[in-house]
């Protein structure tokens, strides 16, 4: 499989940008990976990079988005920080993403059992650790059940992946209401955001639909 080049990324929407990305997640799972020679991507590549998808996640060792949707050099750009958050320094790279260098989706990838939603769930201070958890607050105090405090906390995996799964709804609405060159391009069909959650223990990334 060829790196991109200008022309393959001027054929993609941000539909076919999606079925891209579902189609390595099942070949991840199926250990089938497409036949790709990463050397001749580095020659192909050293002139320019043609991405079709921006993809935000975790910095967690084992959700690496290039490895999860079997992509090669020079297919994605990857932001990666834990929790999966945005900021201004990110949404900036999302804007460079999209707007400069073309891409058509942008991705907010959480996943199952994340060690900084469990952190934030239990309220974890250290360092400037404490600030970027309260960056994931919001996402715990939005999901209502169970009520009991007693089991909301890291030990109630139930409850930390649906605060992953609310925290990557609540991104990409940060990600509308803060940036007017992302929001403006969604609504005119140029790309689009939707959100996904890995399983770390299948290997399936699940997308909102």
């Amino acid at each position: 499989m060829k790196a991109h080049t200008k022309e393959t990324q001027a054929t993609m929407t941000p539909e076919k940008s999606l079925q891209f990305l579902k189609e390595g997640n099942q070949r991840f799972q199926s250990n089938l990976k497409a036949n790709r020679n990463l050397l001749e991507q580095v020659n192909d590549t050293s002139e320019g990079q043609f991405p079709f998808a921006t993809i935000l996640s975790c910095i967690d060792s084992r959700v690496s988005a290039e490895l999860v949707f079997d992509q090669g050099l020079g297919d994605i750009f990857s932001v990666r920080i834990a929790g999966n958050f945005v900021n201004e320094d990110i949404l900036g790279s999302m804007e460079f993403g999209c707007k400069l260098a073309g891409t058509k989706l942008i991705v907010v990838l959480g996943h199952t059992s994340c060690g900084a939603v469990k952190g934030a769930c239990d309220n974890a201070e250290l360092g400037n650790l404490t600030a970027m958890l309260s960056k994931i607050k919001p996402a715990v105090e939005a999901v209502s059940e169970p009520a009991d405090e007693s089991l909301r906390n890291s030990k109630n995996l139930e409850f930390v992946d649906n605060v992953a799964a609310k925290n990557v709804q609540l991104t990409i609405d940060r990600i509308v209401a803060e940036s007017e060159v992302l929001a403006d391009m969604q609504s005119k069909g140029e790309i689009k955001i939707v959100g996904a959650m890995y399983d770390i223990n299948s290997g399936a990334v699940t997308f909102f639909e």
